[in-house]
């Protein structure tokens, strides 16, 4: 049961990095897509301290789901911070 639910409108929080950076591409406004993460960066307090679950809730207030601790899901924070960094830098 558990599986399937994963296709049902659940949230994947490493995808954030890929939509960051597809985000500065197509825009090119990385103070708005640092906006994005956010929220994520505050889920690093929330849980599991230093962590990003692996899923969420779809909908509002976003339950975060899943693993408590997801690796890939923290670099891709990490990876879309420095992406928005970078293009913020002169």
């Amino acid at each position: 049961q558990r599986d399937g639910s994963y296709h049902q409108g659940t949230t994947w929080g490493w995808l954030i990095g890929h939509f960051v950076q597809a985000h500065l591409q197509v825009y090119n406004h990385p103070e708005l897509a640092r906006s994005f993460l956010l929220p994520m960066a505050d889920h690093l307090q929330d849980v599991c301290v230093g962590n990003i679950s692996e899923i969420f809730d779809g909908d509002v207030p976003f339950v975060s789901r899943g693993c408590f601790a997801q690796a890939w899901s923290v670099a891709e924070v990490l990876r879309g911070w420095l992406l928005t960094n970078k293009r913020a830098s002169p």
